[in-house]
């Protein structure tokens, strides 16, 4: 996280200037490292797109370092969350991970105050409650994210915890209770693993299993530049990623070899994103590493990938050199079919545009992102269609590389043609302060066919953005139900047709930096007062169709017929 481009802005003046401030905010003695306060809920946002809910939420999480204080690279890295279907009632429910002490992390002595991720239930109306205890899903490891899906095919949504080894599968036994099922099902990986994403490699209608590793941390190495606080990436070698193999009974065998991931050498992963890159109707992989060249995995369809970062050109920055890449996020910025790919890093990032058969060229200066970007660091991101307006917004998460010092995070608006404006001003009064945020986490909450946010933060309870909406303008959710094996329905196609607008989407589980996303497909519809026609094309070939949807809410299709597609009734959920 601090190789990668040179930081202009960060020359040693400025940065002891920032090590100062920091001291200065945190109130700690110099050199504690110590991070930012548990930060009190704000009372709430009456103004601009996205709202601060957070205490009307109920979401009453504290991140926690294990020893309190930031001061090495891997505490830097952050904890994030996942966002699934616990319980099966067809709310979003919010997963969000905590970071214990670690011998092998923590340079402090082991605090009093008690850690351990956290599981709270939609209850309706964007509101949450704790169930972690009935869960049985409060993890006290040092965790970085987590991912979700239906492992075994049972219909119900399991919970994989990537953390400083090793990793935990949590097993849903339904009515929202999990055991943890990790040495049964064989992906209790041991090393320190920042990303990871499920999906069907081979198409067999199972969930297979991508781990992203990122470095052999030695706590005791000391040997740093003193203003970047703590040694970067460099100074630790890389550990391998890993692929998982679903045997098609939720157990999996370690496939790492025979899907030729161990091809290329290691290259200290920190986001895991799956999408076709290349057309060919396979789920590809892209991998960002930190201060290592990015991979992309294109896949044969039978599980089987070849590495082709360099010469698809996505594997390094604008100026031709290995960043500090943070994650991917995928997204339609242009309206031409073609899935884009925007990269954040220590710098102004990557966007890389699609131009078909594998090709991507880097647009970031183009696109208008790198001038918004520029000013900070920026962790997680998201292209979403936050105003309903038919095209994908960018949201990204700004704080220091090296200190717990807040940045304001950004918010962009596509115009339409993949090129991008400051929505900050719209947005609200949240992107006018100073948070260390890591992971940015869609979700539409209420079910109103609008995105909210999650954003988590080091040190501090995370912030819960509620989205307003733009008036007159509508939007729709949808939750696609893949007949067994393939529940999860990935690589369906879904087109939507409203107000004279085509969108089109591939279904693929959705992850982050640090996290996973709502599920379900979400398309903005700008002034359109009916979805007119959705089309769902299944892995299996077979095709639904449905029309006069209403707007503003979810609709769920299942692949079991002619009446699948029905909205979501929410006294049938209660």
């Amino acid at each position: 996280m601090n190789g990668g481009r040179p930081r202009f802005r960060t020359a040693p003046a400025a940065l002891a200037a920032a090590g100062l401030a920091l001291l200065v905010a945190c109130g700690g003695e110099p050199g504690t490292g110590s991070t930012t306060p548990p930060a009190a809920a704000a009372a709430g946002d009456t103004t601009g797109l996205l709202r601060d809910a957070t205490a009307r939420s109920g979401i009453d999480f504290v991140h926690h370092l294990g020893d309190g204080k930031l001061d090495n690279l891997v505490e830097a890295v952050g904890a994030g969350g996942c966002v699934l279907d616990a319980d099966g009632d067809g709310r979003l429910d919010v997963y969000l991970v905590d970071q214990g002490w670690h011998a092998d992390v923590s340079t402090g002595p082991r605090p009093d105050t008690a850690t351990g991720s956290r599981l709270y239930r939609n209850v309706g109306d964007g509101r949450f409650e704790d169930v972690t205890a009935k869960a049985g899903v409060g993890d006290p490891g040092y965790a970085f994210g987590a991912i979700a899906g239906d492992v075994d095919g049972d219909g119900r949504t399991d919970l994989y915890v990537l953390c400083h080894g090793p990793n935990r599968l949590y097993r849903n036994l339904g009515g929202g209770r999990f055991e943890d099922a990790t040495a049964k099902a064989g992906v209790g990986d041991p090393r320190s693993s920042v990303a990871g994403a499920f999906l069907d490699a081979d198409h067999d209608g199972d969930l297979d299993l991508y781990v992203g590793n990122y470095v052999t941390f030695d706590v005791e190495y000391k040997l740093h530049y003193a203003p970047d606080g703590f040694s970067g990436p460099l100074a630790f070698a890389p550990q391998p990623d890993a692929f998982y193999r679903n045997r098609g009974d939720g157990t999996f065998e370690d496939a790492t070899a025979a899907s030729g991931i161990d091809r290329v050498a290691p290259g200290r992963a920190m986001g895991v994103v799956v999408f076709d890159a290349d057309a060919d109707g396979h789920p590809d992989l892209y991998v960002a590493n930190d201060a290592s060249a990015n991979f992309l995995f294109l896949n044969d369809g039978h599980g089987v990938f070849r590495e082709v970062g360099t010469s698809s050109g996505t594997a390094f920055g604008f100026h031709g050199e290995a960043t500090s890449s943070m994650a991917g996020t995928v997204g339609d910025l242009d309206g031409d079919g073609r899935p884009d790919l925007l990269v954040t890093d220590g710098s102004f990032g990557s966007l890389y545009r699609n131009l078909g058969a594998g090709k991507f060229q880097d647009r970031v200066r183009a696109s208008g992102f790198a001038q918004h970007a520029s000013a900070w660091a920026h962790w997680g991101a998201v292209l979403a269609d936050f105003d309903a307006d038919g095209a994908l917004d960018a949201f990204a998460a700004a704080a220091d590389l090296h200190y717990a010092t807040g940045r304001p995070d950004l918010l962009l608006r596509n115009r339409g043609d993949g090129t991008f404006e400051d929505l900050a001003e719209r947005g609200g009064p949240y992107f006018r302060r100073e948070t260390v945020s890591r992971a940015v986490l869609t979700l539409d909450a209420d079910d109103d066919g609008r995105l909210d946010v999650l954003v988590t933060r080091i040190g501090a309870s995370p912030v819960f953005l509620r989205n307003a909406g733009v008036p007159g303008h509508h939007g729709v959710t949808l939750a696609l139900v893949g007949a067994p094996p393939a529940r999860e329905a990935l690589g369906a196609r879904v087109v939507v047709e409203a107000g004279g607008r085509r969108t089109e989407r591939v279904h693929q589980l959705a992850t982050g930096y640090l996290g996973q996303h709502d599920p379900r497909v979400h398309v903005g519809l700008g002034t359109a007062t009916k979805v007119d026609r959705v089309e769902v094309t299944w892995p299996d070939g077979t095709v639904t169709t449905r029309t006069n949807l209403d707007v503003d809410r979810v609709h769920r299709l299942e692949q079991r017929g002619p009446a699948s597609a029905e909205p979501v009734r929410r006294e049938a959920l209660r």
